[in-house]
């Protein structure tokens, strides 16, 4: 009998696990399928994507406060067969620039409902602050750094009711500062956001992006028909 590890779970917030998986020859889909179900049962919120490209098949974005379960959930799709090429491990904050909104939506950031209605173009990629000589994003002082990421935020905001920004802290976690994953209505919503903040200071200068994946959000019975988990 399996034991079960006393839950690690972060002070503030909730872990993020973002999975990337490729289809392979032995895949179980019943096996999958439980993994996923059993996960939801815990209180664990999944979002299965259908991928576009060669990176991977399809993506689960996994939501939860506890670490051992996320890693229960990985286990499970690798153990049913599928091969995982590629992953991403944060924690949903509230930025350092952002102490002073309303309750309601510090909590919104911390344990968002997903996958938001209406809204299936979905990507990801992770993002950092640069460290250049002279491109230091930490050598900045706390009110421009704020002033920046105000600008870069009024950006972000036009887009509202067309793409759900979640921003999530992967600093001593992962290999980037954070981790962007983006629901649109159309996949042009997710092109337009990305351009046009890019135009910001705090990006154009400062950002440094890594690899993007792009996929469509939908159940998990219609992911695996579309990769061919049979």
């Amino acid at each position: 009998m399996a034991l079960t590890p006393e839950a690690l779970t972060p002070e503030t917030g909730q872990g993020v696990l973002h999975l990337f998986l490729k289809v392979a020859p032995l895949t179980d889909r019943a096996a999958v399928e439980q993994a996923v179900k059993a996960a939801v049962a815990d209180g664990v919120q999944v979002v299965p994507v259908a991928l576009l490209g060669h990176k991977a098949d399809l993506a689960l974005m996994a939501l939860g406060p506890d670490l051992w379960r996320l890693q229960e959930l990985q286990s499970g799709v690798v153990g049913a067969g599928l091969d995982l090429v590629d992953s991403y491990v944060s924690l949903t904050e509230i930025s350092e620039y952002a102490q002073g909104v309303p309750d309601e939506l510090k909590q919104a950031r911390l344990w968002p409902q997903l996958p938001p209605e209406g809204k299936r173009a979905w990507c990801f990629y992770p993002m950092s602050k640069r460290r250049n000589v002279e491109q230091n994003w930490f050598t900045l002082p706390y009110d421009e750094r704020k002033a920046l990421m105000f600008e870069h935020g009024t950006s972000g905001r036009k887009f509202a009711g067309r793409v759900l920004q979640v921003v999530t802290g992967s600093t001593g976690l992962d290999d980037f500062e954070w981790g962007v994953t983006l629901f649109a209505v159309r996949p042009d919503d997710l092109k337009e956001v990305v351009y046009t903040m890019r135009y910001d200071q705090a990006s154009a200068v400062y950002a440094e992006f890594g690899p993007f994946y792009t996929g469509m959000v939908d159940d998990l019975a219609v992911v695996l028909d579309r990769v061919g988990v049979s």
